[in-house]
């Protein structure tokens, strides 16, 4: 409504009597009106647009490798490590007392010596003295000993004068007794001899067997007594290696009992890195130690490795030097009828994944019969017609269709040979 003015000076009649303006009516109801437009325009389009096809939901199964059981003869091999060491070590200590007067150019620490080569010489002037003093004594005493049994001979002839038997002769008569003594002391003398000679030959000291210098005690010049240590060898005939057995792995290892000696040819491969190349050694043990450690509970197996310094054979292969440290993998028993399964099939502790004929999931415990880095193994007996999942799956679920990669491109070129045209599989989860 347009209120307006129709008498000039009648300000009474007016409806704003204090000056305020009205709005008109049609600002108002102008933008209503389009926006009510607009809502009906925009429900019209909808109901009359066309509606998107529905399409059905298709669920692919998952696509996972496998692989058969196989069951077959293993032999494990178990693992160990230890340290070489030397199958005899020996400290040498001199018998004699002296300056010691010559050492050999091998005489140092690392030094190699065969069997019966001199290492080192004492002064042997006052052994040589010695024993030329002890052959004089042997000869007196030989000397004595002819005189004494001339004399009894006389003592019996003239025993025999008087008519009487040697039986009734007293022994004082017969100088027995003096016969007894200068035998004896011929005796001793013959002993002081073969002392002289072994303690003269004792100021050589020679190696006992194919030995390395270990330790070096004295050199050219010193003075040694009896008692003194000289130096330390160890034989490289062999060398032995002392390696821990868990309990575990007892059972998998034909172990020799202890009156058996020996063990029984159990194969040994000693190795161990350095600057990124492996170096290895066969070996075999020898023997079983039969005592179980307290601390550890572990058994103990002693390896034995021929000429670890390749001095005595000469062949192409590289030296083990005492003290190594090296890892071992012993032969042990072989097993029939074990599986071996990847490590990364194996889900939790027991548990792996198996595909059946119609592709769906099973899943199966096991039991464990030993496990290394990279397999773990089993003689439960498993149906033939299952194979084992590799592919890890993020939702398994029991009975669920799988997808064997490698058979989804034969099943489809069986279907297009026979006319048919591919689907799609369907599975819901």
């Amino acid at each position: 409504m347009d209120f307006t003015s129709t008498q000039d000076g009648d300000s009474s009649q007016l409806p704003n009597s204090g000056g305020r303006r009205m709005v008109p009516l049609r600002y108002v109801l102008t933008p209503i009106a389009i926006i009510l437009a607009a809502i009906f325009i925009l429900i019209v389009a909808t109901v009359l647009a066309p509606k998107p096809v529905k399409k059905p939901q298709v669920f692919k199964a998952p696509l996972v490798e496998v692989m058969p059981l196989e069951y077959q003869d293993t032999t494990f091999r178990i693992a160990s490590q230890g340290s070489v060491a030397p199958r005899t070590e020996t400290r040498l200590v001199s018998e004699v007392s002296g300056p010691i007067t010559q050492v050999s150019d091998n005489f140092l620490v690392g030094g190699f010596f065969r069997k019966g080569e001199m290492l080192l010489s004492i002064d042997d002037i006052s052994y040589k003295v010695a024993l030329q003093q002890a052959r004089s004594r042997l000869e007196t005493a030989e000397a004595s000993l002819i005189e004494e049994q001339a004399r009894v001979e006389q003592a019996e002839d003239e025993w025999l004068l008087t008519g009487k038997s040697l039986k009734d002769a007293p022994v004082m008569a017969l100088r027995t007794p003096n016969l007894k003594k200068a035998k004896a002391e011929l005796a001793a003398a013959r002993a002081n001899v073969a002392e002289a000679e072994v303690k003269l030959a004792r100021t050589k000291i020679v190696a006992p067997y194919d030995a390395m210098l270990k330790a070096k005690n004295v050199d050219i010049g010193q003075y040694v007594t009896t008692g003194s240590e000289l130096a330390t060898t160890f034989a490289v005939d062999y060398a032995e290696v002392r390696l821990p057995v868990k309990q575990k792995d007892v059972e998998f290892l034909n172990l020799p009992r202890i009156n058996q000696g020996k063990g029984q040819g159990m194969a040994v491969e000693l190795y161990y890195q350095l600057a990124g190349k492996t170096y290895r050694w066969p070996a075999v043990i020898t023997r079983y130690e039969g005592v179980v450690d307290s601390a550890s509970r572990v058994h103990y197996v002693v390896a034995q490795l021929d000429d670890p310094y390749n001095v005595l054979n000469k062949s192409s292969r590289d030296e083990i030097r005492v003290g190594t440290f090296v890892k071992a993998s012993i032969q042990g028993k072989q097993i029939s009828g074990v599986a071996a399964i990847p490590r990364s099939a194996l889900h939790g502790a027991d548990r792996i994944y198996l595909a059946g004929d119609d592709n769906a999931l099973m899943m199966q415990k096991i039991n464990v019969l030993r496990s290394d880095l990279d397999y773990v193994y089993t003689r439960d007996k498993l149906d033939t017609g299952l194979r084992l999942v590799l592919t890890n799956l993020d939702t398994a679920v029991e009975g669920m269709a799988l997808r064997i990669h490698g058979e989804e491109g034969e099943r489809l070129a069986r279907d297009e040979a026979g006319g048919k045209a591919p689907q799609n599989s369907q599975a819901s989860f």
